[in-house]
């Protein structure tokens, strides 16, 4: 076959359009797609929201539960779940805050909030990994209790009076608008990425959420990895404890309520399986974007806070079931 001009049309190899297919199908295009709209749409409802400031001010609405998320992205893909995030950061926000009574300073409020995290998560882990229980009921169990020895310590006061040096790990701001937090979350998402998409540690992740069986059988140290993936939820866990506390000055037991919730509506709609075996950095980072984005607009607008729950909780339902009802539709089944 010739061209008008005599020329034979020139070949594009099959595996570059089947790649190209891929990517204009993939769940990470849509989130951008999602994204885009949802920024015009806060542009057209805002006049407020364009504007640098509040646009970095939007950033405080997921880089604290996106750094969580990355590492929950890792554990979810592994077939295992970690709900008691919410309360690893309240226990490790209140053990800052019991240091600071003490005069324990910024480099010390940093290191006791960070080992908390890791400590819980090293409980969280053992439990699942050497005692073979199931992580969704470890990890609910664990939720109450460090949530509940925070509210023992606690009860209804708060700790005040973080020195200005820790508050600049929440609020301080690198360069104009760009904030140490954004800078953490933009850092930790390389690393991530590199880590899960990268590295033989991150396929063999891979291969014990599609079959554990099957990788304990290929060699693949399925317990020492699932240890050290709540490890990592744990040291998550305590640094955005660290960065939450300093942004709100204080530390009360019911700090980060329910963000359980929203780490896990973040984690899925990037495109991470519920059932483990897949999932990637990117699709965490875009349904980051589009989570605190939505929730920012929401919040120029004055909307409750209890319809900001709603929504959380109808998305999160929403993104669980969209697979399921793609597949009986194609199936012909609905």
């Amino acid at each position: 076959m010739s061209l008008a001009d005599g020329t034979r049309p020139r070949h594009v190899p099959d595996h570059l359009t089947s790649r190209g297919q891929r990517v204009i199908r993939s769940w990470e295009t849509l989130l951008v797609g999602v994204a885009v709209l949802i920024f015009l749409a806060n542009t057209w409802a805002s006049p407020y929201f364009l504007d640098p400031w509040n646009l970095s001010d939007a950033t405080f609405n997921f880089t604290e539960k996106a750094m969580i998320g990355f590492a929950m992205a890792l554990l979810i893909i592994s077939g295992e779940i970690d709900l008691s995030v919410a309360g690893i950061i309240a226990l490790a926000s209140t053990a800052m805050g019991y240091a600071l009574q003490f005069g324990v300073g910024t480099p010390g409020l940093v290191l006791i909030g960070i080992s908390v995290g890791v400590a819980c998560g090293a409980f969280n882990g053992v439990l699942v990994t050497r005692l073979g229980l199931p992580s969704i009921v470890v990890t609910i169990g664990t939720m109450s209790l460090f949530r509940g020895i925070a509210y023992i310590v606690l009860g209804d006061q708060a700790y005040n009076g973080y020195p200005s040096s820790f508050a600049f790990l929440g609020q301080g701001y690198v360069f104009w608008v760009i904030t140490f937090e954004l800078v953490v979350f933009l850092v930790l998402a390389v690393i991530y990425g590199i880590v899960l998409h990268a590295t033989n540690f991150g396929r063999q992740i891979y291969v014990i959420g599609n079959n554990p069986t099957a990788a304990l059988f290929s060699g693949v140290r399925v317990q020492r990895i699932k240890m050290i993936l709540f490890l990592l939820t744990g040291l998550m866990s305590g640094i955005a404890a660290v960065c939450l506390t300093a942004r709100l000055g204080s530390t009360r037991p019911s700090i980060a309520y329910a963000w359980e919730l929203e780490i896990v509506t973040m984690v899925v709609l990037g495109g991470v399986s519920i059932l483990g075996g897949a999932g990637s950095i990117l699709g965490v980072v875009l349904a980051a974007l589009v989570m605190g984005m939505v929730t920012f607009g929401l919040g120029l607008l004055n909307v409750p806070g209890i319809v900001m729950s709603i929504f959380i909780g109808g998305l999160l339902i929403g993104v669980i079931a969209l697979p399921r009802l793609i597949t009986l539709i194609r199936k012909g089944q609905i």
